[in-house]
């Protein structure tokens, strides 16, 4: 009996071009490429950039908050340039400045990783640390502001032999209440996230005080499939939980004045305008430390031009909801027929305050228009300069918002020209002098990159990788992916 091999059909005609995804890592690397990487970091000793970061900032934090702070208890909130109109100065603008810094980190971490969002995984353990550094800086200006720091505890609904009860009808009670929720969630989401990389560190180590400290914090993990199955499952319900406190924190900080009938306030765009403006911010905040740090530690291949470039899409996005709720804001006031609401806008354009008007407009709506073009996107020059200029921007529009209203209120004998003090100055320079050395520190001792997470999005990490080779659809055409950098560049071998 004769037998017929069987042949396999073919498909004639022409084939389907699909575009392969873009690498998030970039030259093939290995599993054990990125653990030596990730892990030289905080082992081998830190490059001169670092140091010639760390001792400035260190010493700024000390001499502006420490003494800032000492010289502000010791003589009273007086120091600060703050009136009895303009009761809202730099403190709280720079408190609604920081606070909007760390929604980034939260963003990042939890609403993208339920998105299932690969791209996040390089970027999202810098971006949770920069939440909780921000969120401590914001924290030191309510804290003070109230006068007599040691009564800030009173703040908390706890019972006393006095019979004070705070005021819960007051949106700056609903401050302490969503602030302090946000960087409770945020630490513990941010320290779960890293206890797989602690465990990896610490088995790295040699015996002595600092195996013993990433011993402690890693909290016995063994990498077993139950730990792994209780790490995903706390995982994802910490994300779960963290989605609404992005949207929350700032709504409840825009509260502060949505609630008021103060003119430029009253307004019911406040809120989605103070999230869409913490967002963009945060990314900025974001792009300004990372590539820095990715340029200083050699991590081309692991924050890639992809992660920038998306990271500049979401500015340009949010960049542009800002502007529209700028246009917006003053759409409103003239529909609206309010007269004090339109002068108020009048005032801010003309008035002596245009400076730091058209400075916001420019910084914050202006400035991201050019990451329309892909060449800008792909320029870190281009990039860091833009991140800078939402940076002043974002700061600007606080200011803006806070201290042209207040200075220009009901009674024409109030009016007057607000100016911050030496004080005010002092103590937020002191803040991000703070922020940069937390965040230098951050890099040295913990791993700034989530290792097991970006294993994850290597093609080994599936299972089925291999499943285009030994069953190939015939119809289709792979095509290379646009990639950003060069392969083989100087860039990236380094």
């Amino acid at each position: 009996m004769a037998t017929a091999t069987e042949t396999k059909p073919t498909r004639e005609g022409p084939k389907l071009p699909v575009l392969k995804r873009e690498k998030l890592i970039l030259n093939d690397r290995s599993y054990h490429w990125i653990t030596e990487r990730i892990c030289g970091v905080l082992e081998n000793r830190q490059p001169f950039l670092w140091w010639l970061l760390f001792i400035p900032s260190s010493i700024i934090a000390a001499v502006g908050v420490g003494f800032g702070l000492f010289h502000l208890v010791s003589t009273g909130v007086g120091v600060w340039g703050n009136t009895n109109r303009v009761m809202w100065g730099w403190p709280i603008v720079n408190f609604v400045f920081w606070i909007g810094i760390g929604h980034a980190g939260t963003l990042i971490s939890a609403i993208l990783f339920l998105t299932r969002q690969n791209w996040r995984t390089s970027i999202n353990r810098a971006a949770e640390a920069m939440t909780i550094f921000a969120v401590m800086c914001a924290g030191i200006f309510p804290a003070f502001h109230v006068g007599r720091v040691w009564m800030a505890w009173f703040l908390a609904p706890i019972p006393n032999a006095n019979a004070i009860w705070q005021n819960f009808k007051s949106p700056l009670l609903w401050d302490v209440f969503a602030v302090s929720t946000y960087f409770t969630i945020s630490l513990i989401f941010w320290y779960l996230g890293m206890v797989p990389d602690l465990a990896t560190i610490r088995d790295r180590c040699k015996p002595g005080l600092r195996k013993l400290l990433y011993g402690i914090f890693s909290l016995g993990w063994r990498g077993g499939n139950r730990q792994w199955s209780h790490y995903e499952m706390a995982y994802l319900l910490l994300a779960a939980l963290s989605t609404p406190l992005v949207l929350s924190v700032h709504s409840v900080v825009s509260f502060d004045f949505a609630t008021s009938v103060v003119p430029g306030w009253h307004t019911t765009i406040f809120p989605p305008y103070f999230v869409a403006g913490a967002i963009f911010g945060g990314f900025a905040m974001v792009l300004t430390i990372m590539i820095p740090a990715r340029f200083i530690y050699g991590l081309q291949d692991l924050i890639t031009m992809k992660h920038i470039d998306n990271m500049a899409k979401i500015i340009l996005l949010t960049g542009t909801i800002v502007g529209y709720a700028y246009l917006m804001e003053l759409f409103v006031a003239f529909y609206s027929g309010a007269k004090f609401e339109m002068e108020a806008f009048k005032y801010r354009i003309t008035g002596p305050y245009n400076w730091a008007y058209f400075c916001m407009m420019f910084c914050n709506v202006i400035s991201p228009q050019v990451f329309w073009f892909k060449w800008c996107r792909e320029n870190l020059w281009v990039v860091m300069a833009v991140a800078m200029c939402v940076n002043i921007g974002m700061w600007f529009e606080r200011f803006v918002i806070i201290v042209t209203t207040l200075a220009r209120m009901w009674l024409p004998g109030d009016w007057k020209y607000y100016s911050p003090s030496g004080q005010d100055m002092l103590l937020f320079i002191g803040t991000i002098g703070m922020f940069l050395t937390l965040f230098l520190l951050f890099l040295r001792f913990l791993p700034c990159i989530n290792i097991a997470e970006v294993k994850w999005t290597l093609p080994e990490s599936d299972p089925h990788h291999d499943d285009h080779e030994d069953h190939p659809d015939e119809g289709v055409q792979a095509e290379a992916a646009y990639q950003q950098e060069l392969h083989g560049s100087k860039e990236a071998t380094a």
